[in-house]
């Protein structure tokens, strides 16, 4: 059983910043990549940056400059501070990762989501 489980979501004025933490949890062998998306009311689900075990990341353009994926391999972890924060960036964000169970299964696990809301 692997479980992703997001915390740090919250309320924030615009030009704020919030810190984003997503554990991962189980019978785990590897992770590779992990990945923040945020969906927005109304809209589809984006990617917002990834990470993978080598210690590569890559952003959405709209993200670069603002917000800094990291991770801590040895507890399982992934990290998303954002700062600058608009309202624009006001969306549920998941935490998705691509792990090796140690019963020898690779496939994505997803977490629950956690609410930012950026307003005055």
């Amino acid at each position: 059983q692997v479980q992703l489980v997001e915390s740090g979501g919250g309320s924030v004025q615009p030009g704020g910043s919030l810190r984003l933490s997503c554990a991962a949890s189980g019978s785990i062998f590897s992770i590779f990549a992990m990945v923040w998306y945020r969906q927005a009311p109304g809209k589809q689900r984006e990617l917002v940056a990834t990470t993978t075990s080598g210690g590569s990341t890559n952003y959405a353009e709209s993200m670069k400059g603002r917000f800094t994926i990291s991770r801590d391999n040895a507890k399982n972890t992934v990290y998303l501070q954002m700062n600058s924060l608009s309202p624009e960036d006001t969306a549920v964000y998941y935490c998705n990762a691509d792990i090796t169970t140690a019963f020898g299964r690779r496939r994505d696990y997803w977490g629950q989501g956690t609410q930012v809301t950026v307003s005055s």
